[in-house]
């Protein structure tokens, strides 16, 4: 049993692939083949909440501007995720980014090759974000379980 606890409760190391050490890594990224700082290098939590914030908070405006009279007696909380999560879709699989992410500097772009994230994969990423849960677990990259799951990263453009 210890062992197959051990799997998931040793922390963001567990995610490591088999023989691979947490301590070889000289930067985040480093694994990925990202550089430690500028343009391409992987964007730490507060900027990444920043740029959620900025499309969370547009989200609500728009959602407010569709409910129309009186917003608050509306259903303002369900349009502004349905908001969110249709930008959110749309954006990344056209642009690499959201507008919050705009505004910050970063992208979403895929680990495996220099080629657009796709609408799949942009689906993917943001029906997890959709359950906030798989965004704060990390591994050792400082990437949440949705890029993970789908392959991609937030790095910086600048």
């Amino acid at each position: 049993m210890a062992r197959i606890t051990g799997s998931w409760l040793s922390g963001p190391s567990a995610a490591l692939p088999n023989g691979a050490d947490e301590a070889q890594q000289s930067h985040r990224g480093e694994r990925l083949g990202l550089p430690a700082d500028g343009p391409g290098a992987l964007v730490g939590t507060g900027r990444r909440l920043a740029a959620l914030m900025i499309d969370w908070v547009s989200s609500a405006g728009v959602a407010a501007l569709i409910i129309g009279d009186n917003p608050l007696e509306g259903p303002l909380s369900s349009v502004t995720l349905l908001v969110w999560f249709v930008v959110g879709i749309a954006a990344v699989t056209l642009f690499s980014f959201t507008p919050g992410q705009l505004c910050l500097g970063i992208r979403v772009a895929r680990v495996d090759g220099p080629v657009r994230v796709g609408f799949v994969r942009a689906l993917v990423r943001q029906a997890l974000l959709v359950f906030v849960v798989p965004g704060t677990i990390t591994d050792v990259d400082g990437r949440g379980m949705q890029d993970r799951a789908t392959g991609t990263a937030l790095v910086r453009t600048r």
